[in-house]
């Protein structure tokens, strides 16, 4: 009698079921810390990212201001003279100034001076009601300023108050002078103008003309930050 042959049985695990066997723990735990690596990636990239984003949001602030500060300056610093007349009639000329610094006093020719060798320290622009120093009136001059000078023997009252008026409020100076050869001698670097009348249009053309203008050496720097002469008034 033939014997019977059992059934063969495709089952190769040890339990008889019928999945993929588990993988060893050492190779489980590698592909957790290489999740874990590829997370820290993109969390330091992110992060990166995001230095990257704000330097640049920095920088552009940075800029904003730069160019505020800057539209600030040229816009109230140094007068403009886009409008300025061509000419003033009677304005005369003392071309090739000295403008070094030195100490003590200097002798200037004319006077009021229109330029030459002068302090270092320059006298703060205003209005001023008692004589100035002139080798800090002449560094004003450097930078652009306007000296209006008038004979207070001469220029009172309302004569005073209105001339007072004509004068800006920065770049310019006012106060009286001793021995003048008008009433009133308006002056700038290398330039004067000898008027009688503070309503003379020629006052207002001659500071609208040489105010900041470029016949300075240094126009557009500072009129303030120095000297304040006797009898500020403003």
């Amino acid at each position: 009698m033939a014997r019977e042959t059992p059934p063969h049985s495709d089952d190769h695990s040890a339990g008889g079921g019928h999945g993929a066997p588990p993988a060893p723990v050492k190779q489980q735990r590698a592909v957790r810390r290489a999740e874990k690596v590829a997370s820290l990636k993109r969390e330091q990239s992110k992060a990166k990212r995001n230095r990257k984003i704000g330097i640049a949001a920095a920088w552009s602030a940075a800029g904003i201001v730069v160019l505020v500060v800057v539209l600030v300056v040229t816009t109230t610093g140094a007068p403009k003279n886009a409008a300025a007349p061509t000419s003033v009639d009677g304005v005369q000329t003392f071309p090739n100034q000295t403008s070094q610094h030195v100490t003590g006093t200097v002798k200037y020719n004319p006077l009021p001076p229109v330029g030459g060798d002068h302090s270092v320290t320059l006298l703060n622009c205003g209005v001023y009601s008692d004589n100035v120093p002139n080798e800090n009136a002449v560094h004003s001059l450097e930078h652009g300023a306007v000296w209006v000078t008038y004979d207070a023997s001469k220029v009172t009252g309302d004569q005073l108050a209105a001339l007072r008026k004509e004068i800006p409020s920065t770049y310019a100076i006012l106060s009286p002078f001793a021995g003048l050869p008008s009433s009133i001698v308006a002056s700038a670097w290398g330039t004067q103008l000898d008027i009688s009348d503070p309503a003379d249009p020629r006052l207002a053309a001659f500071i609208a003309k040489y105010r900041g203008a470029a016949t300075a050496p240094e126009p557009g720097s500072p009129c303030t930050g120095g000297l304040d002469g006797p009898g500020k008034v403003s």
